[in-house]
């Protein structure tokens, strides 16, 4: 992270409370953060909070930098993990700054951002894949002997979704979104309260186990 003092120190001075959203992914902002004290957690939000955490950072430090560095919008979701300053700088007025800087010093500075930038798609990526296999897992703990005959085991759901997805630590929409798409790759079948596991085998390598 750049040091503060190192590009303009103008900016709006904010207090924010507990759960205010600095970033959103994939909605490119008209100003960069600083961080001058407090702790931001950074991961995918839903409608009650951040459904999954990559990571947590404390002030004083540039929270979005490398985005606007690069000229792109977020990869994650940002939210305040305790009660935060932060400086509130113009898009326009930060890159000024930066064009300030040595070229060598941009070079590398934009370097940096891009890895920083892959490692943060790929960790949002693992994600939704971390919760297929959760589901799977959870699937087949859960089944039981199946009265479709084309079915080897089934699964009777005796919780409302929306318990079992905390369970799972995902969102709804999120259960909702992977039994579709086990459903689409003929792993089970149903949508009331009966799911049927056509493909246990395929479930358990989802799985991991």
């Amino acid at each position: 992270m750049l040091p503060f003092a190192s590009l303009d120190r103008t900016g709006d001075p904010l207090t924010l409370p507990v759960g205010a959203v600095l970033l959103r992914r994939a909605c490119a902002g008209d100003a960069v953060y600083h961080v001058d004290r407090g702790r931001v957690a950074l991961g995918v939000l839903g409608r009650e909070g951040l459904t999954h955490q990559t990571g947590l950072v404390e002030g004083p430090l540039w929270l979005d930098a490398g985005d606007a560095v690069l000229g792109l919008a977020p990869v994650v979701d940002a939210v305040a993990d305790t009660p935060i300053q932060v400086r509130r700088v113009p898009l326009a007025q930060f890159k000024a700054s930066l064009e300030a800087l040595p070229a060598p010093a941009l070079t590398v500075l934009r370097d940096v951002a891009r890895a920083h930038r892959q490692q943060a798609e790929l960790a949002v990526s693992r994600l939704a894949k971390d919760a297929e296999a959760r589901c799977a897992e959870w699937l087949l703990r859960h089944a039981e002997p199946a009265h479709d005959p084309a079915a080897a085991r089934a699964v009777l759901l005796r919780q409302r979704k929306r318990t079992i997805a905390a369970q799972l630590g995902i969102a709804p929409e999120t259960l909702s979104r992977v039994l579709r798409q086990l459903r689409e790759r003929h792993l089970i079948s149903g949508s009331g309260r009966v799911l049927n596991l056509l493909d246990p085998t395929g479930l358990r390598v989802l799985a991991g186990a």
